[in-house]
């Protein structure tokens, strides 16, 4: 039976390629991911200490304050230290040699002057020893036509750019440093006073040779005190490495998920393709039953047959994975992510990508395999049994039926059960309704898409219908395949669409001006708006801050757009906000009993309600409703350390928006840390996250729904396979060769077609029931449909299936007639 079996399997290696490739496809997600893991899990590591090569002890402050820069000095003073140096990270901006800033969310870090303490890793140059002085990573300064003894201009939160003394280049990629942006190292004094920051995040400390490094720690920690921690290199070592591989292990993860989806896809394409080899088997199967073969042989001999088939589409999988990985390494260079290490093949992933395929191929086989056997000797010599179109069974479809309903159910009453889990429940309960329900429910629709093709081409389109739903449970796992992919597909595209608009929504609702300045990672440098207010050609300069006093936010406003986010006015003048005048949000009001010309204190100072409002905006850190609008002048006085990360700036009466934009580039141009857009710029950079993240998500699911296309290419052509005596006495009597590749193109399409509009009307319900949860719940997101992108996908999906056809149909041509007919 072995021998029987391989040979078999020789004879049709090219039936079974098909299947074969749904394998290696499946394979090479779970190794790429493996393979492209572990290369940045090997980077992690041999990074994680790169800052701390020479650091034998580190103080950290053991609260939210920063530890002050006279305490290096004492720790300096300590027996037994070296040198100690204090560290600072914080963001900052760089000028260009083009007078704008470098794009690119920028790192600025305080590097010890001590030679002991300095472990970076130098291109060209030095590294700063005095005040002045500036290093740049290698990138940026040839990027930009920095060379050495260069004046850069750099700027951060604490005000405007300051010219530093180019000294030397560093190399920070694939660091904890690199961010994906530029790199500035200054002298800890610099750091501070550019950054307005009142101390370092750590001290770094080297002992001296031969000291002892145990009775080192207890003198540092008694000079530091309670509110600080001293951390042995072992420590901070251990630590750096945690937090790397733990941001490897966490993007693992959100690989897997898609992996798992891939694997699924697989299972369904493998399972669907033995169910129908070996119900075009039967009678060759029969005739081995009647010369003694029991059915546990013919059980085995599929089962071998599955497990050397999926053996070698793993190891193909396996070499196909490495070329996955490169390519994702690529795709996430091009959306500018950081990555480290390179792609690493160990031992582990080969062996898991070779199970995982050959587990996955024989668990497919396991139920078309017992199937098989089931079919009496006698019975499987006749013709019927040769094309078996047996349906589900009722007790499937009743369970289908319900669980269906129970699925949509929930997904429809998500919103007002206020419960998230419950969208994820029955998006997964529709999906296991519509496989289980699908042998009714794919036909069904089979039939109604395929209504114009028959009113168009006649007996040709009525043929290929009939085709399509002649094997019920066939052509369900077929579409089934493809309904997970694109329906995942489909429902990023709707969430991301909607919560694209509900973000430029609440942009046209809060920001009420032409232009928006705000801060590049950070909040705007303090002296900013002062100047833009200083400008004639400005009329409307706000900065958005608040803050928070006793579960109050209190935000600055400006009289001039305070009436943008405001729902009502239930009593007073909302005008009036001014010196001494405040608004109080109905909430609160309730609350505190207060009235329009009541007192209120704010932080020791008494004000007049002016009006009681309503504000739809979502709360924050404080109950809803409970919120103080005071003007900017009276807010600045109260809390003047407090910074926004906005402004929003509109032109003087009479002055164009294009001497506007000038005047306040001219301002702009010594703050690197701010970006100047207009409110579709605005728009566009909040929704830039988005896009990006449904570009990746696509990229990853992509490669299901390719899996699942694959899937209607094999069972289209097993089933020219199964008819080959049919389709040839087709032709007998008149068929040309175009109407049966029109056939089988209507076949393919019908297939395809039925999962891809199953697949978005699933995806489009579980985003439309996720933002009716979201709006409940204080957003204002609603569903809105792309119906470009969604357009798109189903033209994708029938022009993949006019593609699969092809082969297909050129093989239920190449053999003549007569032979045809003479098939067995």
């Amino acid at each position: 039976m072995i021998r029987l079996t391989l040979r078999s399997l020789r004879a049709e290696a090219l039936r079974m390629l098909l299947s074969a490739l749904a394998v290696v496809l499946g394979v090479a997600f779970v190794a790429g991911t493996m393979i492209f893991v572990d290369g940045m899990r090997t980077g992690a590591y041999e990074r994680a200490g790169t800052f701390d090569r020479h650091t034998d002890l580190g103080v950290y402050s053991a609260g939210r304050e920063v530890l002050p820069p006279t305490l290096v000095d004492r720790v300096r003073a300590v027996d037994g230290v070296a040198a100690a140096g204090g560290e600072l990270t914080n963001t900052a901006g760089i000028v260009g040699a083009d007078g704008r800033p470098v794009l690119g969310f920028t790192m600025l870090v305080a590097i010890p002057t001590e030679d002991a303490l300095r472990s970076y890793d130098v291109v060209a140059g030095r590294l700063p020893d005095r005040a002045g002085e500036v290093v740049l990573d290698a990138p940026t300064a040839a990027e930009q036509g920095f060379g050495l003894g260069t004046a850069v201009r750099i700027g951060a939160t604490g005000g405007a750019a300051r010219p530093y003394t180019l000294v030397g280049t560093v190399d920070a990629a694939g660091t904890s440093r690199d961010v994906g942006g530029p790199f500035v190292g200054l002298v800890g004094p610099d750091a501070l006073a550019l950054t307005g920051e009142r101390g370092y995040g750590r001290i770094m400390v080297a002992a001296r040779p031969g000291a002892d490094v145990a009775a080192l720690t207890e003198k540092v920690r008694a000079v530091a005190g309670a509110e600080a921690t001293v951390k042995s290199r072992q420590q901070i070592l251990d630590e750096a490495v945690e937090d790397a591989v733990r941001n490897v292990d966490q993007f693992r993860m959100l690989l897997l998920i898609f992996v798992g989806v891939a694997i699924v896809v697989a299972g369904f394409v493998i399972a669907n393709t033995f169910a129908i080899v070996l119900a075009q088997r039967t009678r060759r199967t029969a005739l081995l039953r009647l010369i003694g073969a029991t059915r546990g042989q013919v059980f085995r001999s599929t089962v071998l047959e599955s497990a050397v088939l999926g053996l070698v589409a793993s190891a193909l999988g396996v070499l196909f994975g490495v070329a996955l990985a490169a390519g994702l390494r690529l795709l996430l260079s091009r959306l500018d992510v950081p990555v480290t290490g390179g792609l690493t093949v160990t031992g582990s992933t080969v062996l898991t990508g070779l199970l995982l395929g050959t587990g996955l191929t024989v668990c497919a086989a396991l139920l078309p395999a017992w199937r098989g056997t089931r079919i009496a000797p006698v019975a499987a010599l006749t013709d019927a049994a040769v094309q078996p179109s047996r349906g589900a069974g009722r007790v499937r479809l009743s369970i289908g039926a319900v669980v269906l309903a129970i699925g949509v159910a929930a997904l429809a009453g998500a919103a007002s059960a206020g419960q998230l889990l419950l969208v994820a429940v029955g998006g997964v309960l529709t999906f296991f309704g519509i496989v289980l329900f699908g042998p009714v429910l794919v036909p069904a629709l089979a039939r109604v898409f395929g209504w114009p093709v028959r009113r168009v081409l006649g007996a040709t389109g009525e043929l290929a219908v009939a085709n399509t739903v002649r094997n019920p449970r066939r052509v369900a796992a077929t579409a089934t395949a493809l309904v997970i992919g694109i329906g995942l597909v489909s429902a990023f595209m709707v969430g991301a669409r909607s919560t694209k608009d509900g973000i430029e929504r609440s942009v046209d609702a809060q920001i009420g001006t032409d232009f928006v300045v705000s801060g590049i990672g950070q909040d705007l440098p303090a002296a900013l708006v002062g100047e833009l207010a200083s400008r004639p050609e400005l009329g409307v300069v706000h900065e958005q801050r608040s803050t928070v006093v006793d579960d109050v936010e209190i935000r600055a406003a400006h009289p001039a757009l305070v009436g943008r986010t405001l729902s009502g006015v239930l009593a007073g003048d909302a005008d009036r906000v001014g010196p001494g005048q405040v608004l109080v949000h109905r909430e609160l009001a309730r609350a505190r009993g207060w009235k329009v010309g009541s007192p209120v204190t704010v932080r020791g100072r008494s004000f007049r309600v002016a009006a009681v409002v309503t504000d739809d905006t979502p709360g924050g850190e404080v109950p809803a409703g409970h919120v103080i609008d005071l003007s900017d002048q009276d807010f600045a006085a109260l809390f003047p350390a407090q910074r926004g990360y906005l402004a929003e700036i509109d032109p003087a009466t009479g002055v164009s928006p294009e001497r506007a934009r000038d005047a306040i580039a001219a301002v702009l141009g010594r703050y690197p840390t701010v970006n100047l857009m207009d409110q579709g710029a605005y728009k566009k950079m909040l929704t830039g996250t988005v896009d990006m993240l449904l570009a990746f998500v696509t990229a990853l699911l992509g490669l299901a729904v390719v899996i699942a296309l694959v899937g209607v290419a094999n069972t289209l052509s097993l089933s020219v396979v199964e008819r080959t005596r049919e389709n040839a006495v087709l032709r007998a009597v008149g068929l040309t060769r175009g109407r049966m590749r029109a056939v089988l193109a209507v076949e393919a399409v019908l297939m395809a077609l039925v999962g891809a509009v199953l697949g978005i009307g699933l995806g489009t319900g579980v985003s439309a029931s996720t933002m009716s949860l979201l709006d409940r719940l204080g957003g204002d997101f609603h569903v809105v449909l792309p119906l470009g992108q969604l357009g798109l996908i189903l033209g994708v999906a029938v022009l993949a299936a006019l593609l699969a056809s092809v082969l297909p149909a050129r093989r239920a041509l190449s053999r003549p007639v007569v032979e045809a007919l003479a098939d067995q």
